[in-house]
């Protein structure tokens, strides 16, 4: 079995808890306007046997044990390459190791198999609105939806992640569309606000890609902070388990 990693970070602290290794599978179904990882979008070369990457990862084992860690993987898309991924996350059990994954739920199906072998999903928000959705990622939001059906049916703790986009994401009516939309989703441990930056734009004019937020000014950290004050407020008056501000 073998799979396409783009790249491989050791030692990551954003990525789930602990110290954990973050594999980047490539190939993605989406092409979200505020995309950092442009060069993913097409599925890379198979280099890496399940073997391989599973070995490559048990080297920081004693890590993840000291720190509560584990490995992540993230992409791209990961539930694109399901058979591998399957195959890398059975044998990684086997060791005990804690895996969580980080996904916009855009995959080819198989969600219950993975689910039942992952610790952790970091869930990413695109946007609540089916047509808002197709807009920012020129796909529907039908194989989400499925996704989530799928991660409440696993009982998955679920951290959510949403990118914070100055003009689309930065007011109080899409707060409460998100607010709104997450109650959809259960095990909701953790929302993590990621202000909209420029990281990736360079690789955009290397790929030779439009890059259609290229006129859109980086989200300020402080502003975003304070936008996920009022989230919260506005999140725990209808939630059922509430969210601490951090």
């Amino acid at each position: 079995m073998k799979g396409a990693v783009d790249s491989i970070e050791t030692f990551g602290l954003v990525d789930g808890p602990g110290i954990r290794t973050v594999v980047f599978l490539s190939g993605c179904a989406l092409r979200c306007q505020y995309c950092h990882n442009p060069e993913m979008w097409v599925k890379g070369k198979e280099n890496y046997t399940s073997d391989e990457l599973v070995a490559k990862i048990l080297r920081n084992k004693p890590y993840y044990q000291r720190n509560h860690g584990g490995v992540t993987f993230s992409g791209g898309e990961p539930l694109l390459q399901i058979d591998f991924l399957l195959d890398v996350c059975q044998k990684l059990k086997k060791e005990n190791i804690h895996i969580a994954l980080d996904t916009a739920g855009h995959g080819v199906g198989r969600y219950d198999e993975i689910l039942s072998l992952v610790d952790l999903v970091l869930f990413d928000i695109k946007h609540p609105d089916p047509q808002n959705y197709k807009d920012l990622t020129n796909a529907t939001i039908d194989e989400s939806e499925k996704f989530i059906k799928a991660m409440n049916q696993s009982g998955k703790p679920v951290w959510i992640r949403q990118v914070i986009v100055p003009g689309i994401m930065d007011n109080e009516t899409y707060l409460d569309q998100l607010v709104t939309y997450l109650q959809k989703i259960e095990n909701i441990e953790k929302v993590e606000f990621l202000p909209f930056h420029h990281l990736g734009f360079e690789k955009y004019e290397k790929l030779g890609i439009k890059n259609p937020l290229q006129n859109v000014e980086e989200m300020n950290v402080d502003e975003c902070q304070e936008l996920y004050t009022l989230f919260v407020e506005k999140y725990n008056k209808v939630a059922s388990k509430p969210l601490k501000e951090s």
